[in-house]
C-alpha cells in the first residue's frame, strides 16, 4: 500500500484592527471598514468607558 502524502493545507494569515463605534455613526463605520475588506469579529464595551463600544475586525493578508 502506498503511503499517503501529507499535503499541508495553506493557512490564512490575518491582520487585526480595532475601531471605536461612535454613537449615531456605527453603521457608517462598519460599512466603511467592510468595504475595505475587514470582517467584523466582535463588538465589546470599552472597559475604560462603559458608554463606548469597540469593534474588532480581521482580514486575510495576501498569500
Amino acid at each position: 500500500m502506498a503511503a499517503a502524502q501529507d499535503a499541508a493545507a495553506p493557512q490564512d494569515t490575518w491582520e487585526y484592527l480595532t475601531a471605536a463605534l461612535l454613537p449615531g455613526a456605527a453603521k457608517q463605520i462598519l460599512d466603511l471598514w467592510g468595504a475595505d475588506g475587514w470582517e467584523l469579529v466582535q463588538v465589546v464595551v470599552n472597559p475604560n468607558d462603559p458608554e463606548q463600544l469597540v469593534a474588532y475586525f480581521k482580514r486575510a493578508l495576501p498569500a
